[in-house]
């Protein structure tokens, strides 16, 4: 499997195609860390993925942004999202499951750049970024660690 991997995004529909490719290929234990500014696809991304891992494309995702987390099952493996924008200290974290979550969930963190040097080194990175010919095409890098 090619790593980095590069995807081309034009619009939110193509945006969770690609989570739902991704969600075949995540298992227990995976921390999914997504980059990228305001407005780039990461919460459209998140949602995609949880509900393709839930095999449930109905499933009301709410934005984890001011609770920080918002957790669901799969039936055997809890995923938790998180989104870390208002986190004003990165070891706020430990107060809304961090510890937990890293026992045998499959995590998916939007602005993992809070956590600091608690991010998880073992962490698959995910780039949201525009397109310079293109401001409404994204350019989605997935990179797995080692």
């Amino acid at each position: 499997m090619q790593n980095p991997r590069e995807f081309i995004s034009e619009s939110e529909e193509s945006t969770a195609r690609i989570a739902q490719e991704l969600s075949s290929e995540t298992k227990a234990n995976d921390i999914l860390c997504l980059y990228g500014t305001l407005g780039m696809g990461k919460s459209v991304f998140a949602r995609a993925l949880i509900r393709a891992l839930c095999a449930n494309p109905d499933l009301e995702i709410p934005s984890p942004t001011f609770t920080l987390v918002q957790t669901y099952e799969t039936g055997q493996i809890p995923i938790w999202h998180f989104d870390l924008y208002r986190l004003e200290d990165p070891e706020e974290i430990y107060e809304i499951g961090w510890e937990e979550a890293l026992d045998g969930g499959i995590l998916i963190i939007e602005w993992p750049e809070r956590l600091g040097t608690l991010k998880p080194s073992n962490a698959t990175e995910i780039a949201f970024a525009a397109s310079t010919d293109n401001a409404n095409t994204r350019l989605i890098t997935i990179k797995r660690p080692g």
